[in-house]
């Protein structure tokens, strides 16, 4: 008898503890939407950018991702985010979908511009970089490593198909 009621106190230690585990990991993550008003901005390619991802200045999270969709004209991935009241953006604001390493998860950076007139609450960003896949960037690299400029001759030295000076 008194074996059960020991099994018992430990089974809900390890479950207070359990409880108590899952509170901390929610609050440190930031897992839950900031409250705030609404803006978007239309990308041509936004890679794993999900509803719920991060909204950053500097690194610091101001805001969450909440829809995505599709601009039935354009085809352009349409980003709905929801930043904080207290971050009034400057309307040359460039938003850019950014990643957290290699096989971390996407996000986008805002980068505040210098106007002094700010984004009202439903407003679009009109400049934008969109989501750059490793592929895309070691294809960038590639092309740069293979295409030299033509190198012009130096002097005295006949260019191609000039025929040589006469001795």
């Amino acid at each position: 008898m008194n074996r059960n009621r020991i099994e018992t106190v430990m089974g809900m230690v390890v479950i207070a503890v359990a409880v108590l585990f899952v509170y901390i990991a929610y609050n440190t993550a930031q897992i839950r939407a900031l409250p705030g008003y609404e803006i978007s901005a239309a990308f041509f390619k936004v890679g794993g950018l999900n509803a719920g991802s991060d909204v950053r200045i500097s690194g610091v999270k101001v805001g969450t991702v909440t829809e995505r969709r599709l601009d039935p004209t354009s085809f352009d991935a349409i980003v709905v985010m929801s930043v904080a009241n207290e971050i009034r953006l400057p309307e040359d604001t460039v938003a850019t979908i950014a990643s957290e390493g290699l096989l971390g998860g996407k996000y986008v950076r805002l980068e505040p511009g210098t106007a002094k007139a700010t984004l009202a609450p439903g407003a679009r960003i009109r400049e934008t970089r969109s989501f750059k896949s490793l592929e895309d960037q070691v294809g960038e690299i590639i092309f740069l490593a293979t295409s030299r400029p033509e190198a012009s001759p130096a002097e005295g030295e006949p260019a191609d198909g000039d025929a040589a000076p006469p001795q």
